[in-house]
């Protein structure tokens, strides 16, 4: 039995065994041949194989995600049934008497190059096409393993060195009973995504990838952040002890799901939760959410090789509206840089991606790209109760510019004779801490603020998120965060506006009677730590705890905050 310390990222025991999740060796030496005709049948077999594991991806990406997502491996299928790629390696081994490996390798490479180098969009995204799928081809040539979450048919614990968003999309929780990787931490992509799929998760372990081999038997700890490998049949039944303990809490939980949140002093405060998928709505209905504080449009254009079509995300926007009534439903706009990328746009590389062209700034540039957004929204606003907010704004010009286009595109609408509706709030995250220190200013235009504390904290605090040499420095409850935090809203109601708050920080014990005392309207989190916060907030006093605000806020440190929150609380 060995024991691995880590990040509790998404509550919950899972109990499995190890499916390692790794890029594939795809070295090879290049060999001269004897027998072309037999290359040709290595390099054919590896195809077909290839075809069916792309057929089984696509069909179980359609089922789980929608066509849209499933349109990448169309492209894909396209790719290896494409001659004018196919022949030119057959006839490589069959001029050259070279090996399939290094004839795949050395064709893939010159059509990449050659797709990268056209003005046309459509063709450079091609070249990402065929990088994936001649790795795909490669690996089956050297009998490696190529790793496919979607294929995925039994119980396990998937272990990786992290997990990006599109590897963890194709989950299936099902048989994926929870995950652990080296590198990240609570705000992390993966962990993010592992609270939506509601399954166990511990990150940031440093080196679980090179201490487990597939076959090992895990234990994932979420709720403590451990990772037990190999237990004992007495650690085991400990934790299939505990793993019921959670269900059975749980269960006491699911019997407030359809309460309002409603504070000891009678105060109400609404608990929303944040998605990225339109499959995602499920689970914030299942657990008593009040609204979606934060949809992540972005995820509706990544692990895809083109952008998503007006219609793609009318369907997507109409189908969370719907679903959710007239709860409110707050849309963030497209938010990719930093460490969100895609790869068919070609983004410049950036010393510093976090400070540097993304978001509100990207799509101010690319108004294209944003109009076709602004019009797909405007047209689902019908369905629902749609908010719209503008992310990583910095300046009050930026949500001026936004809006007049945001505008502009709903006159154009109306007068095609499509039907807008009339009562849009519009607002913005609060995430830049120039923003939070004229909150004042901007209270006067935007309709409401929501507070993305993610990224507040780390520019706040100079840290990175994603940096451990440095993550003591994410500080969630430190004063000068909590400040800012009370300037946001204090100036959100001195306009008569409503403040709410979308980052980690709204679902943490800790930090919920903080907000909560600092006058907070909404709170909006991750859909599995919903019922634990109403719960939690059941027995809170807004008006006592608002007595000792004042006192909060003038501490010096997060440690002297923390004591204080807990002395009055317990």
């Amino acid at each position: 039995m060995q024991q691995l310390a880590g990040i509790a990222a998404s509550n919950g025991i899972a109990i499995a065994k190890v499916y390692l999740l790794e890029a594939p060796d795809l070295t090879f030496e290049k060999t001269d041949i004897d027998n072309p005709e037999a290359e040709i049948a290595r390099l054919e077999k590896a195809i077909e194989v290839s075809k069916g594991e792309l057929e089984k991806i696509k069909a179980h990406t359609k089922q789980k995600l929608g066509d849209e997502h499933a349109e990448i491996f169309s492209a894909h299928l396209l790719v290896l049934s494409d001659p004018e790629l196919i022949q030119p390696i057959k006839d490589k081994i069959n001029n050259e008497k070279v090996n399939a490996e290094s004839a795949l390798e050395e064709t893939a490479t010159m059509f990449i190059n050659m797709f990268k180098s056209m003005d046309n969009e459509y063709m450079r995204e091609r070249a990402a096409d065929i990088d994936d799928v001649t790795k795909r081809v490669m690996a089956h040539l050297l009998n490696v393993t190529f790793p496919d979450p979607a294929l995925i048919n039994e119980e396990v614990i998937v272990v990786a060195a992290d997990l990006t968003p599109s590897d963890t999309a194709q989950l299936n929780k099902e048989f994926v009973k929870g995950f652990t990787t080296d590198i990240g931490g609570r705000t992390s992509h993966s962990a993010i995504m592992a609270r939506s799929l509601e399954i166990p998760a511990v990150v940031g372990t440093k080196n679980v990838t090179t201490t487990v081999k597939d076959g090992d038997f895990l234990i994932v700890d979420g709720l403590e952040g451990k990772v037990i490998l190999n237990p004992s049949d007495e650690e085991r039944q400990a934790y299939e002890q505990k793993q019921a303990e959670y269900e059975t809490q749980k269960e006491q939980w699911a019997k407030l799901k359809d309460q309002q949140t409603v504070t000891a002093d009678g105060v109400h405060v609404e608990l929303a939760a944040n998605i990225g998928t339109p499959e995602d709505v499920d689970g914030v209905l299942r657990n008593g959410g009040e609204g979606v504080g934060l949809y992540r449009t972005e995820f509706l254009y990544m692990g895809k090789s083109s952008l998503p079509t007006e219609d793609e995300q009318y369907e997507s926007y109409k189908a969370v509206l719907e679903n959710m009534g007239d709860k409110p439903v707050v849309v963030r706009t497209l938010d990719i840089g930093g460490d969100k990328e895609l790869d068919y746009l070609e983004l410049p590389k950036e010393l510093n991606p976090f400070l540097g062209f993304r978001a509100i700034r990207f799509c101010l540039e690319r108004d294209d790209i944003f109009r076709t957004q602004l019009r797909a929204l405007l047209r689902a606003s019908i369905h629902g109760n749609l908010k719209i907010m503008f992310p990583m704004v910095a300046t009050l010009q930026e949500f001026r510019d936004a809006k007049a286009l945001l505008l502009e595109e709903k006159d154009n609408l109306l007068s095609e004779g499509v039907q807008v509706a009339d009562d849009i709030e519009i607002g913005i995250m609060v995430e830049i801490p120039s923003t939070a220190v004229i909150a004042k200013q901007f209270a006067k235009e935007v309709d409401f603020f929501s507070i993305g504390t993610n990224d507040l904290i780390q520019y706040t605090m100079a840290a990175d998120r994603m940096n451990e040499k440095v993550s003591y420095l994410y500080q969630p409850y430190h004063p000068a965060i909590l400040n800012l935090v009370n300037n946001v809203i204090e100036a959100a109601h001195a306009e008569g506006k409503w403040a709410g708050m979308c980052g980690e920080m709204a679902g943490d014990p800790i930090a919920i009677p903080i907000l909560l005392g600092l006058g907070l309207d909404e709170f909006s989190m991750s859909a599995t730590s919903i019922l634990p916060a109403r719960t939690q907030l059941l027995s809170l006093s807004k008006e006592r705890i608002a007595s000792y605000k004042d006192e909060i806020l003038s501490k010096g440190t997060a440690e002297e905050v923390v004591e204080l929150v807990k002395s009055i609380t317990e």
